[in-house]
């Protein structure tokens, strides 16, 4: 303890940093999962509810169910999908890819550079202010040596030890932010499969209610059967 006392006080100058830049990543962490949560939308309780605004109001309804909620799938995703149902599946497909690559995504990665940014520099920081302080030290001690001060190299080589907290400071912060980091492309890569699932389920349900308002419940859409009867089998063709 008494090491760490006086790493903080006497290299109080390399200290400052290093703590400084584990304050701002807890708070970029924090930030970002605070994002995390905003982001999040529990799509089985919010389907139901979504379903049955599209039967009753219609897609205009379903707009407005989708701008109340603070989610990234039902405030950016669906809002996009709808807002091309008149154009069919194929115009609602190409509208929530775009939402999702020009919108989505650039929000979901927000921070995540700082974050990792800061994880690398950190070390670097931390190793380059150890050889400092070593430099720094190393000199101190030769001028005891050249001098004959016996006591004075004992106390350079107890500063080698202090200056390598600088190091260890650097990877105190390093360490969580990498884990964080891993931890929330992982939340990304979960949080894109949930939005390609939430895209075919949309499509589905707008399928469904333009055929019929009933077929909401379906989880898939029918196929069109008066279509199928009307084109005639190769059999009848030669016939």
């Amino acid at each position: 303890m008494n090491a760490v006392k006086g790493f903080f006080l006497d290299e109080w100058y390399f200290a400052l940093p290093l703590v400084i830049m584990s304050l701002i990543s807890a708070a970029l962490v924090i930030w970002r999962i605070l994002l995390n949560k905003g982001a999040s939308t529990d799509m089985d309780d919010f389907l139901p509810v979504f379903q049955q605004t599209l039967r009753k109001h219609g897609i205009k309804g379903a707009v407005g169910l989708c701008k109340e909620e603070k989610g990234l799938i039902p405030s950016r995703l669906y809002i996009a999908g709808l807002e091309a149902a008149d154009q069919g599946a194929a115009a609602m497909r190409r509208s929530m890819a775009n939402e999702t690559e020009l919108e989505i995504m650039p929000r979901l990665h927000f921070l995540l550079a700082w974050i990792l940014g800061i994880a690398k520099i950190a070390t670097m920081v931390g190793l380059l202010f150890t050889v400092i302080s070593m430099i720094q030290t190393f000199d101190a001690i030769g001028q005891q040596t050249k001098s004959g001060n016996v006591k004075g190299v004992a106390g350079g080589a107890d500063k080698i030890g202090l200056a390598l907290f600088a190091t260890a400071l650097g990877l105190f912060t390093a360490i969580p932010l990498v884990f964080g980091h891993v931890l929330f492309k992982d939340w990304i890569a979960n949080f894109e499969i949930r939005i390609k699932s939430s895209s075919h389920k949309l499509i589905t349900l707008v399928t469904n209610y333009k055929k019929d308002p009933k077929l909401l419940d379906q989880l898939e859409p029918e196929e069109d059967e008066a279509d199928d009867r009307k084109k005639p089998t190769r059999g009848a063709r030669r016939g």
